[in-house]
């Protein structure tokens, strides 16, 4: 994810440069040290099992202990879900901002403008937006291209992205 497409549950201390942003750090790093620290016991626990010979396992007791330590930290670490991951919400506006921001601002929707509308227009549409600091939208309806109602019935993000069309 970006910047903001995301609204996190306010568990923790802000920023004290940023109103209004939320830090859900405590929670996230403590999270990744528990991974961090289950990825090793299962290493351990693998060379323990490589090293048993002749059915005499001596590490069997190193194994009993990084399998049960693994499984409390992953059940104390079970609290992530209801401490962050439960009230993490989608920042709806602001992916559909990014989502027309990166659609209409790219070379993509240029392939997709001039199978639309020819070559030719699409590069003058591109070139006039460019040249003026306008928006494709401004620059076509300058250029007589398309009407307002055929650039929106066109450029509609959420479906240009569908790969079934």
């Amino acid at each position: 994810c970006g910047l903001g497409e995301l609204i996190l549950p306010e568990n923790e201390p802000g920023s004290s440069i940023m109103p209004g942003k939320v830090n859900p750090t405590t929670q996230c790093e403590a999270l990744t040290m528990v991974c961090a620290q289950v990825m090793g016991n299962h290493v351990a626990i693998t060379v323990g099992g490589s090293n048993g010979q002749f059915e005499l396992n001596v590490f069997k007791p190193m194994m009993a202990n990084g399998l049960l330590h693994s499984l409390r930290l992953l059940g104390d670490a079970s609290s992530f879900e209801k401490n962050c991951v439960r009230g993490i919400e989608a920042n709806r506006e602001r992916i559909s901002k990014l989502l027309h921001e990166l659609i209409l601002g790219g070379e993509y929707f240029f392939l997709y403008l001039f199978q639309k509308i020819g070559y030719d227009n699409a590069v003058a549409v591109a070139k006039k937006a460019h040249k003026e600091g306008s928006t494709l939208k401004e620059a076509a309806l300058k250029l007589g291209v398309l009407t307002s109602e055929e650039f929106d019935s066109l450029v509609v993000p959420e479906k240009m992205i569908d790969p079934s069309d």
